[in-house]
């Protein structure tokens, strides 16, 4: 089909274009190719830095770990292992019901210890007495030789998280055998790659028997592992029950010996199988490997060091910094077919550098990282390039925790049962927020209620951020006035600090949005309504949860120390500053804050004196000693209208001038009283 000459000839421009730096376009916002890949590459940078948290980034990684450390088909090490498998052969040959006897056990024992092994490992549990006569026969034959298997097993319940372990019966340690913890950890797609964590475990006490003095490997170190299923020299159990006349001469001697299950049909992976698992290597075979056979390969791991560190976040960071810098350079003149062979060649060198890595110093760094980099870098350019885009910028928007009590959602969806009537008693830390006034300003708004209604949402949005953003937990909305607490759904330890961090913080929002209005009123004419916060928070034993009717219920909570910071915040005003607290609050952030006591207060209920403090925002300290001595005058009735005191202070804490100033009065007032 024939083209119109136009389109040939802008096509034929483009093509030139690809191979030279292009003219800035109209609205184009960077005026250099540098500034592009600059731009492109910190991009880049941010989005694998997001990327590398998902969990697939993880096992893809992992993944890549099992090809680079198989690929050469490495083997076990000489002298190292041997396998006493009990397979097909030797259930046929001893024809017995399993588990077999212990006393075929210790006759095993003796035989390999005949035959001149170093060290012997059972994997086989035995934690259960069988009878008394199996049980003398094996505690007779085991000894410091001697390894026995024992378990740890997670359990986990809905009221709490149970770890047991269960070990040989306690006569065969009594006769000197070891334990060692046999079990191990698979990561997420159900591959074991990580050395166990145990320093008692299967393996290392197998190394200490054989006279070793083994250094487990860093946490998390994996795995080396060596070839498909019997990699190692293996024998059947019937054999090793008469060496002399079923296996060569001195094979045994000076080795390490683990018995263990091991088929001679390893499992297929999508079939499973007893005490079988998939390795690195099953990536090549699909086969999976015995249990005996994967304690054989830590042993290894352990004794001669061959467990593989994963590198750590500066390496990774390094390798992809300077995949991008490479990247970028590869493209730094023009993009054409020679970009897509750099960046195979770089993908290769990159797989390359990772297997060197594993081979020399034991150390994996992925590949992954460093080749999404290089790819993303020089491909993304070349989208610049071919298709004269002007700017290409990834917004990459998330919210964290945007609506109320996310962590209870997430409870309530775990646990349905909760969803019923009832609490629990938990310390918290409530808080109350009320504009002052604000009364008075819905009543000269009353005849346009959209304003108002923009005017609270403007308000109770950026509070709301402020208490959700340290951790709170929104109870309800009264109007302008917020309820939140802290320490419930879940645990915070440091509840009463994070509620004072709040209001401060709250106080920082009003301020700006009030510097907004004064704004708006100035550019509109509109009479300027100031917006004035108090705030009460109290620190208390409360009663929380879901309360309501059978139908419609809130998580909420109740107690006198709830009625308390609701009066606190009420009684701010009276004492001339934003932010009242209670007696428990302030002793429990004093060591952060300057809070001083400004009153005792009968509250409603109680007939002993509550102490109200406030927080000192400036550096006041040196003053704090003449204010407690204004507070023990005032107590003892000692005060006068006159006193030094009422000039002094509000000079050296300029922050309580209001409130000296009402102290002054309110005695003008008393005086003045009949």
């Amino acid at each position: 089909m024939a083209r119109p000459a136009a389109l040939q000839r802008l096509q034929a421009e483009r093509a030139i274009d690809t191979r030279r730096e292009g003219p800035r376009l109209p609205g184009w916002p960077f005026s250099s190719r540098g500034i592009r890949l600059l731009v492109l590459a910190l991009v880049t940078l941010i989005t694998i830095s997001f990327l590398s948290r998902l969990p697939a980034w993880t096992l893809t990684e992992l993944r890549t770990f099992d090809y680079l450390s198989t690929v050469d088909d490495p083997t076990p090490p000489e002298g190292g292992p041997i396998i006493v498998a009990i397979d097909e052969p030797a259930l046929a040959d001893i024809n017995a019901q399993w588990p077999w006897p212990r006393s075929l056990h210790a006759e095993l024992v003796k035989q390999l210890r005949a035959a001149g092994a170093k060290a012997i490992a059972l994997d086989i549990i035995m934690a259960e007495p069988s009878t008394a006569e199996n049980d003398e026969a094996i505690t007779a034959a085991v000894g410091p030789d001697i390894v026995l298997a024992g378990d740890e097993t997670l359990i986990k319940t809905p009221q709490a998280d149970q770890l047991v372990r269960t070990t040989p019966l306690p006569q065969m340690s009594e006769a000197g055998a070891r334990t060692g913890i046999a079990s191990i950890t698979l990561n997420g797609d159900g591959i074991f790659r990580n050395v166990p964590a145990y320093d008692d475990g299967f393996a290392m006490e197998l190394a200490r028997a054989a006279g070793h003095k083994p250094q487990h490997p860093p946490a998390g170190a994996l795995i080396q592992s060596f070839g498909p299923a019997r990699s190692y020299p293996t024998v059947s159990y019937y054999q090793a029950l008469d060496p002399k006349n079923f296996l060569p001469p001195d094979m045994f001697k000076d080795r390490v010996v683990l018995v263990g299950l091991s088929l001679q049909n390893a499992p297929e992976i999508d079939q499973g199988g007893v005490d079988a698992y998939a390795t690195p290597y099953t990536v090549h075979t699909g086969k999976l490997i015995s249990g005996v056979e994967v304690q054989a390969t830590i042993y290894d791991n352990i004794v001669h060091g061959l467990a593989i560190t994963e590198a750590g976040l500066p390496a990774v960071a390094l390798s992809i910094l300077v995949a991008v810098v490479l990247a970028a350079a590869t493209v730094w003149k023009a993009t054409s077919w020679r970009t897509l062979v750099a960046t195979a060649a770089a993908v290769a060198a990159f797989a390359a550098a990772s297997y060197a890595g594993i081979r020399v110093s034991h150390v994996f760094v992925s590949p992954l990282g460093p080749t999404v980099a290089f790819v993303a870098v020089a491909f993304g350019q070349a989208a610049f390039d071919y298709a004269q885009e002007r700017h290409q910028k990834r917004q990459i928007t998330r919210a964290f925790a945007q609506y109320i009590s996310p962590d209870l959602v997430r409870r309530l969806s775990n646990d349905p049962s909760q969803l019923k009537l009832g609490g629990e008693r938990r310390m918290l830390t409530v808080l109350f927020s009320d504009v002052r006034g604000f009364t008075t300003i819905a009543e000269t708004m009353k005849d346009d209620p959209e304003q108002l209604t923009t005017l609270i949402n403007r308000l109770l949005t950026p509070l709301s951020d402020v208490v959700m953003d340290h951790g709170g937990t929104i109870d309800k909305y009264m109007g302008d006035c917020i309820m939140a607490f802290w320490n419930a759904p879940l645990d915070d330890p440091d509840h009463a600090l994070h509620a004072v961090k709040a209001s401060i913080a709250m106080q920082d929002a009003i301020g700006t949005l009030n510097r907004e209005l004064e704004r708006e009123a100035a550019a509109s004419g509109r009479p300027l309504h100031v917006l004035k916060m108090g705030v009460g928070i109290n620190t208390g034993e409360c009663i929380v949860g879901n309360m309501g009717s059978t139908r419609r219920f809130d998580y909420s909570c109740l107690g006198d120390s709830v009625n308390l910071a609701s009066r606190l915040e009420g009684a701010s005003k009276n004492y001339g500053v934003a932010l009242l607290l209670g007696e428990e609050t302030a002793r429990l952030v004093s060591e952060r804050y300057a809070v001083v006591e400004l009153d005792r207060i009968v509250v409603k209920g109680r007939t002993v004196p509550s102490p109200v403090f406030t927080v000192l925002y400036g550096s006041h300290r040196a003053a704090l000693p003449d204010h407690n001595a204004f507070l023990e005058a005032r107590y003892a009735g000692r005060l006068t209208i006159s006193d030094p005191a009422f000039e002094a202070l509000p000079k050296a804490i300029p922050e309580l001038a209001p409130y000296y100033a009402l102290m002054r009065a309110a005695l003008a007032q008393d005086k003045a009283a009949p």
